[in-house]
């Protein structure tokens, strides 16, 4: 028991004696009275969950209220003496008081707090799911150990922040949350990482699509994947569930979005080292490196501390589809220094330069002329690559597959991966190129043209292509010629070789022209016939009335169809009016006049009009000539007749007209 304790219960022990002495006598009811106080035992009250503190209070007035009994007891007075009024008055006096200290001196040893308050609490004991955490109030807060994911070197001492979500709940126990109290200094501390560039720890949570979620002061914040190391990311998963060191690069307030980096908290040193080791590099300098990465274009190779890149060019001398080819993911190599940039901290390196060049290896007897056999490598329109030894390849032009001038493309000849033989046509070992060709390996068909082709001669070819003026032609392989479009019919106007012929179609042609220089043939389609304008002179001369079919309505006419000479004939617009007044349609067959015709230029005009002139001339020729006849007949009479002969004068006037109107 204190000393304080002992001290007050001395004093009670002196005032109760003084109090006997005063008292002159005692009276046997007095004495049951003065025993009955005695006899009661007050009984401590128990708060919930009480500290040590708490208990260690009550133990010590549970004391001094024993003591004061027992002094009670142990005091002789006579009963007559004791004024048991007074006695009582005094106990509950005393015994407030020392109620008002004992609640001054346990409510000393509690802290205030109020609900939603933020606080720091001590972490005084953990189980496997659950941490205790004491802020100084009468209990202790329960926190489940997940809220301390982000933490897992949590013990018993660590000073940690919680919000008092509840003073007491249900079961009159404190209610704590560590999460919500990060959560709400969380931004505070972010937005301080960001703008001090400080080192914060963060939980990486999952994996999500472009990198992962990592828990930053409670916050779930976004690491891109470029972000997590300087080198390329295989395996995510191997990051999730681990706790890293992350510098707050970005913000975004408005979304409540925080980016963070692991790769930013070493690119620093990275650039110093990578400074450090190009201000050592020199150019054509071998060094060993390790295939970091592999892409379309080329290989990324770790120079230990800087990435220098091999473009696939670079990777070998022969061609190659991807440099997954050529090298593999961690492989070990030597590569050359081909090119640097001190500033940009960028090196070019080579692989193949470390092998001597393919075209040294070239067989020196090797000689323009020669035939060489080779493989095709590479397919395009205008020719092919054809490897001739490893390294060294010769272009075929698409012209040098066959003598035919007709246009097409290196696939209609060969394929990717063919053995070919070829002609060298050109050699140039000091700019590494050559030209090959295939089409020297058979005769140039040109050679004896003249001989195989003469003028005139008659001959069958395949139609290969239209052009606005002509039609070309293939004899054999390599020998085309020209039809001009004038020369396709002598009888038909043809406006384009597609009215026609066609692509495929074969037609017979004869011989007209030979350039052999120049190697173009001039041929003609019509000539394989006689000239029908040499016939028609008779049957077409002006004034011959034939039966026509109009074929064709054009600006200033129609072109007509005499079938039975399979002659064309144009029809001016004047001239298409028939006798009743209507023009001439599309399809209607009738009868045309020949109204001009010209057999070098093969012209010939025709009218329907002038068919019913020439009838109503006639008829108003015959007319004309009776009349004349009839009226001389009158005139003769009339010089005979008298006045009686009047009579008859008027009927065969009248008969006259009745004539004439019929």
């Amino acid at each position: 028991m204190s000393e304080e304790n002992k001290k007050a219960a001395e004093e009670q022990v002196e005032n109760t004696a003084a109090v006997d002495k005063q008292t002159p006598e005692a009276t046997p009811a007095k004495e049951e009275k003065a025993k009955a106080p005695a006899a009661k035992k007050p009984r401590a009250k128990k708060a919930a969950k009480a500290t040590e503190v708490t208990e260690e209070v009550k133990a010590e007035e549970v004391e001094v209220t024993a003591e004061v009994e027992v002094s009670e007891i142990e005091v002789a007075v006579a009963p007559e003496d004791f004024d048991w009024e007074e006695f009582e008055s005094g106990l509950k006096a005393n015994s407030k008081k020392e109620r008002e200290e004992l609640t001054a001196l346990y409510e000393e040893t509690i802290t205030s707090i109020d609900e939603h308050t933020v606080t720091e609490g001590k972490v005084i004991n953990m189980t496997d799911r659950e941490a205790i955490v004491d802020i100084g109030y009468k209990s202790e807060g329960v926190i489940s150990l997940n809220e301390f994911r982000y933490n897992p070197d949590l013990k018993v001492g660590d000073m940690v922040e919680v919000l008092v979500d509840k003073q007491e709940d249900k079961d009159g126990q404190l209610v704590l949350s560590h999460r919500k109290a990060r959560a709400i200094k969380a931004w505070d501390r972010v937005n301080a990482a960001h703008e001090t560039e400080e080192v914060v720890n963060g939980y990486v949570k999952c994996r999500t699509k472009g990198g992962m979620i990592v828990d930053v002061f409670g916050i779930e914040a976004f690491l891109p994947g470029s972000q997590i190391d300087v080198k390329p990311i295989r395996d995510y998963d191997a990051y999730v569930d681990k706790t890293m060191e992350f510098k707050v690069v970005k913000i975004n307030h408005e979304f409540k979005n925080v980016v963070v980096s692991h790769k930013a908290l070493i690119e620093a040193d990275l650039e110093e080292q990578k400074k450090e080791i190009i201000g050592k590099l020199e150019k054509g300098q071998v060094l060993e490196g390790v295939v970091k990465n592999v892409t379309s274009y080329g290989v990324f190779i770790d120079l230990g501390g800087v990435d220098g890149l091999i473009h696939i060019t670079d990777l070998s001398w022969s061609r190659i589809n991807h440099p997954s080819e050529v090298v593999e993911l961690d492989q070990k190599m030597n590569v050359v220094i081909l090119d640097f940039d001190e500033d940009k901290t960028r090196i070019q390196l080579g692989l193949k330069q470390l092998e001597p060049h393919p075209w040294d290896k070239l067989d020196a007897s090797v000689n323009v002329g020669d035939k060489v056999k080779g493989k095709v490598v590479v397919l395009a329109d205008y020719g092919a690559f054809v490897e001739v030894i490893p390294g060294v390849e010769g272009l075929i032009h698409v012209s040098e597959m066959s003598w035919s001038t007709h246009l097409r493309s290196a696939q209609d000849f060969m394929t990717v991966g063919d053995e070919v033989e070829t002609v060298v046509l050109t050699l140039d070992r000091e700019e590494r190129k050559m030209s090959l060709g295939i089409k020297q390996n058979t005769p140039d068909p040109w050679t004896d043209i003249t001989t195989k082709y003469p003028l005139e001669s008659k001959h069958k070819g395949t139609v290969r292509n239209f052009t606005n003026f002509g039609v070309f032609v293939e004899l054999e392989e390599g020998i085309d010629g020209l039809i001009h479009i004038s020369d396709l019919s002598w009888t038909k106007k043809v406006k384009h070789p597609s009215e026609f012929t066609s692509i495929g179609a074969v037609l017979d042609v004869v011989v007209l022209e030979i350039d052999v220089d120049s190697r173009r043939l001039s041929l003609g389609h019509k000539q394989v016939t006689d000239n029908p304008f040499d016939t028609y002179a008779t049957l077409l001369e002006e004034g011959s009335i034939l039966e026509g079919k109009v074929v064709n309505i054009v600006d200033k006419g129609v072109e007509v169809l005499f079938e039975n000479l399979g002659v064309e004939a144009f029809v001016p617009s004047r001239h298409m009016v028939k006798e009743d007044g209507s023009n001439v349609a599309k399809d209607e067959i009738t009868d045309f006049k020949i109204i001009e015709f010209n057999k070098d230029s093969r012209r010939v005009v025709a009218s329907a009009t002038e068919i019913h002139k020439s009838i109503n001339a006639e008829k108003e020729a015959g007319e004309k000539k009776q009349t004349a006849k009839v009226v001389k007949k009158i005139q003769t009479n009339v010089e005979r007749s008298t006045l009686g002969d009047l009579d008859a004068l008027s009927a065969l006037k009248e008969k006259m007209e009745e004539d004439e109107n019929k």
